[in-house]
């Protein structure tokens, strides 16, 4: 697990399983935590970690309800974990889904943990809209395609927009059940001009990326998108992500078109 600063009050830690990023962001004494790493070492340091750089969390945030992006609990059990309307929808719609992926997912890689994921006191939040963070606004924007639900949140006044499972340097866009290639397109046109606003994109997977970064994925994302969007079985996927495991998300993207 690392950690990195990329404005003086946001924070991102990056786990070691799949390079999956949680976000710390603070303003006006208090602090949000979006999204979380994986591993139970990883979960156990991570509120030392953010005390020692000065964040100390009010509540939790997912993007999306994915099983590795919902961790947090274990962390920070005591804290409100609240998630875009959308996310609250596919939790209501598949109860255990999390829970029941992530101990298969454990099992795979023999990870032990003290005890099942709760997630808790859920709060859903209106999508788009608005929620406070001490004394500025954070936006909440659709993300949708990658999932069935997600959800973008932009720090305007500290230039950071955290975008979830998009504008990665190490996936390609990943088509998973629920989503869909039309709204992965739909959120990339939306993303594109929060991107122009901000000075650091910080993706699920991969490091957090400059705008001038950021706008060159999605170029790349658009471009392989038409190349499944054509059914092509071996595109030319794009540099530094054309790797075997790239290569089966690829072949699982081919069985989603619509």
């Amino acid at each position: 697990m690392r950690a990195v600063g990329v404005h003086r009050d946001v924070v991102v830690v990056t786990s070691r399983m799949w390079q999956t990023n949680a976000t710390a962001l603070r303003a006006g004494g208090e602090a949000l935590l979006i999204d979380s790493p994986y591993f139970p070492d990883e979960l156990e340091l991570l509120p030392a970690l953010l005390q020692q750089a000065g964040f100390e969390p009010n509540a939790l945030f997912a993007t999306h309800a994915d099983y590795d992006h919902v961790l947090g609990r274990y962390a920070f059990p005591q804290l409100p974990l609240g998630v875009g309307d959308p996310t609250m929808e596919r939790i209501r719609s598949e109860p255990g889904a999390a829970q029941r992926e992530l101990r298969d997912e454990d099992s795979r890689h023999y990870v032990v943990r003290e005890g099942p994921l709760q997630l808790g006191n859920v709060q859903s939040l209106p999508v788009p809209g608005y929620v406070e963070l001490g004394d500025i606004e954070l936006e909440l924007h659709v993300a949708d395609g990658h999932t069935v639900d997600g959800t973008a949140l932009f720090a305007r006044p500290l230039g950071v927009l955290v975008v979830g499972d998009y504008i990665s340097d190490v996936e390609i866009p990943w088509i998973s059940p629920g989503g869909s290639l039309g709204d992965y397109r739909a959120t990339l046109a939306r993303l594109a001009p929060l991107v122009e606003a901000a000075e650091t994109v910080v993706p699920g997977h991969g490091a957090p990326h400059s705008r001038e970064t950021a706008l060159r994925l999605i170029d790349e994302d658009l471009g392989y998108l038409d190349s499944l969007e054509r059914g092509d079985e071996r595109p030319t996927l794009p540099g530094g992500r054309d790797s075997a495991q790239q290569r089966e998300i690829h072949a699982e993207n081919l069985t989603r078109l619509d």
